[in-house]
């Protein structure tokens, strides 16, 4: 059984990791700047180590290991307690967010060798890796909330890693912006919970401790009113962080930064943060069906609208963006109809899978200079190892048997029919939409990178060479400026399979890709556990070890995989064989192609009318208005009364003895008959 001690241990490594690079190293020993990444790996490895351990401890336990919080600040009413949660979930969440960070670390190696900020990025990934574990291990909601606040800002530094690039930067600002406006609601949550801790302590329960407001919910001690509210500013905070609809704008740009920053924060990681909120205070929203009811149809809708720009998009990090948010959409769909561990089961896999398509996209980026799929091609024969890997994982995220994806994407659609009902059967019908949508995009970007002829690579793309090979919306597309996400620290052709530093972790991915479904499902997994290990696991977690109580559905499985198939069928003809020219679909669909393309129109509404008629002109303009008019005008009216009066005033000032006895005179009369008239009596 693992102590309290070590597990604190799991979040003071990479802490101390920060630390060191950025106190120490960086300033002092930058010219050894490749000790850096020796450091945050091996720091990593340690926290990887103790969270197998971890879940190694909570496996077959069926409940949460009892550790006490511990008071840190009290002042007045406030008792702020720290503490650590370890249950399944949180044992589950550690292991995936170490062991994805230690492979990607590894890979960072090749990747970012040569970059002058070398030195600064492990700092921040190793910053960033402790807040996402002291997010997941967080016994207190204001302590998650600190390590939330403070994700949030690694993601802000981490997207504008390279901050001399316009792009960049405005990428860094919109991720940190949108983000915030879902942490207002559910900062909004946490402020309603401590003004209510007299309510609490009644009952001798602390307001900030999750178990305790899972408890108070599920008791009856909160009202259904402010436990809708409650569970709806849980979910803004959650929606923002990941990417659902209308706050997914900002993960498809937050692509500018580094690509392995991309596998870890918005794919792997970050993203997966607002599933794990929403699926930690599950019993929460078990108490109110109208929330799970909305998160149901937020994230079926979102799993549909983001699978169709994955669908038209060029870039092959955008692509796998948006196919993350699609994936996100179907957790949170999951978690709606009320299956948070088919949700997590599927957060486990997908973060093996998604994180070696970034790599992947990093990969041959290394070798072509872009990430613009139009002038890739041909790049099987050259890199065989990033094409079999990246093949893997694509099957995996079509759900294609017997590969992880495979496994939990069914049982999302098997739970969603189960549910019945109306929000049931439209999350259902939306689920089986986004399962052939998810085939096509992700091979459609396979094809196009891996196979015919290469086409050029970034000197065609610096050249604006004309592609008669890929569907278009003008006869040219233009090459991405510098600094867009098609840039990148090393820009050239080098067609030749990357660094085994970065095909190892790569290799490695793939292969939990493969098996990690398998190794849910089985029986024999760790401890000869009986029925679905993800489930045995997480049940102290949840009321109802919900999975075992869905049978493997073969009409859903079978049905699903003819659509995935399907799906890849038509990407092969289109972008495969040809035989399906895209030109040609994309004029017989051009209003809706245009629309998809431009992202629905959404960031043109957000930035044209929100923000810029709106906030600027709306907002702002009658702000500046009320300060040139209001303001202004009051202090110009007080400085002229100022100035006139002292004016007035010093014309009585004539320095003429007389006229000040005269009027000292005229001032005493006045006092007497005053005096006469009203003081006699």
């Amino acid at each position: 059984m693992i102590p309290e001690s070590a597990a604190w241990v799991v979040l003071g490594l990479p802490l101390a990791s920060f630390l060191l690079i950025a106190l120490v190293i960086r300033p002092f020993f930058n010219r050894y700047a490749r000790w850096a990444g020796y450091v945050s790996i091996a720091a990593i490895a340690g926290s990887f180590i103790l969270s197998l351990w971890s879940l190694s401890s909570t496996t077959g336990l069926y409940k949460a290991l009892g550790w006490p919080s511990h008071s840190w600040v009290k002042a007045g009413p406030l008792d702020f307690q720290v503490g650590i949660l370890m249950d399944g979930l949180t044992a589950i969440m550690m292991v995936v967010v170490s062991g994805v960070s230690l492979l990607i670390q590894i890979y960072s190696q090749g990747y970012m060798h040569g970059d002058r900020g070398y030195a600064r990025y492990f700092a921040y990934m190793s910053l960033f890796t402790a807040s996402m574990l002291g997010l997941v291990m967080s016994s207190n909601i204001l302590m998650m909330y600190m390590f939330w606040e403070l994700v949030g800002l690694c993601s802000y530094l981490l997207i504008g890693f390279w901050f001399h690039r316009p792009a960049a930067a405005a990428a860094a600002k919109k991720a940190f912006v949108v983000t915030r406006l879902g942490d207002f609601g559910f900062l909004l949550a946490i402020l309603y919970l401590f003004s209510h801790q007299g309510l609490f302590a009644e009952k001798g329960l602390n307001s900030l401790l999750i178990s305790d407001i899972l408890a108070a919910a599920q008791g009856g001690l909160l009202g259904a009113t402010a436990v809708t509210w409650l569970g709806i500013g849980i979910f803004a905070g959650a929606a923002g962080k990941s990417a659902q609809f209308p706050l997914h704008v900002w993960l498809p740009d937050a692509m500018e930064g580094p690509t392995p920053v991309s596998a870890l924060i918005h794919a792997a990681t970050m993203v997966a943060a607002g599933v794990f909120l929403v699926a930690r205070m599950f019993p929460l929203f078990e108490e109110t069906s109208a929330v799970l009811k909305l998160v149901a149809l937020v994230g079926g809708g979102t799993a549909v609208m983001a699978a169709t720009m994955g669908m038209v998009m060029f870039d092959i990090k955008r692509v796998i963006a948006y196919s993350t948010i699609s994936q996100l959409g179907y957790m949170m769909l999951a978690i709606g109809v009320g299956a948070p561990v088919v949700a997590i089961f599927h957060l486990f896999n997908h973060a093996f899978f998604k994180a070696l398509l970034f790599l992947g996209a990093g990969s041959v980026n290394h070798a072509t200079g872009t990430f613009d799929m139009r002038y890739m091609g041909g790049l099987r024969r050259s890199m065989p190892l990033t094409y079999l890997t990246f093949l893997l994982a694509a099957l995996s995220l079509a759900g294609i048997f017997p590969l992880s994806g495979f496994w939990s994407k069914d049982e999302v659609l098997a739970v969603a029919l189960g549910r019945g009902g109306v929000v049931g059967t439209l999350v259902f019908v939306l689920a089986v939409a986004g399962v052939f949508m998810t085939a096509f995009y992700i091979f459609r970007a396979l094809f196009m990178t891996f196979e015919g002829n290469f086409r050029g690579g970034v000197a065609a793309e610096q050249a604006g060479h004309p592609l008669l090979q890929a569907e278009v919306l003008s006869p040219q597309p233009a090459s991405h400026p510098p600094g867009s996400a098609s840039s990148s620290a090393e820009r050239h052709v080098h067609l030749a399979e990357s660094p085994l530093v970065m095909v190892l972790p790569m290799v490695v991915l793939a292969g939990l890709g493969v098996v990690s479904g398998f190794i849910a499902n089985s029986p024999v997994a760790l401890r000869n556990v009986p029925g679905h290990w993800v489930s045995r696991l997480l049940s102290p977690s949840f009321a109802l070890a919900e999975i075992e109580k869905v049978p493997f559905n073969w009409p859903v499985a079978l049905g699903s995989t003819a659509l995935a198939l399907a799906g890849i069928g038509l990407a092969y003809l289109m972008y495969g064989v040809r035989r399906l020219e895209p030109q040609r679909v994309v004029r017989r669909v051009g209003p809706v192609y245009r629309t998809i393309y431009h992202k629905y129109y959404i960031d043109d509404l957000y930035e044209g009318v929100v923000i810029r008629n709106l906030l600027y002109r709306g907002v702002c303009g009658v702000l500046d208005w009320f300060d040139r008019a209001v303001v202004d005008g009051i202090a110009e009216v007080v400085g002229w009364f100022g100035r006139n009066v002292g004016k007035a005033i010093a014309r009585l000032q004539t320095g003429q003895v007389q006229a000040y006895g005269i009027g000292m005179s005229a001032g005493v009369a006045a006092i007497v008959l005053a005096y006469l008239l009203w003081g006699g009596g």
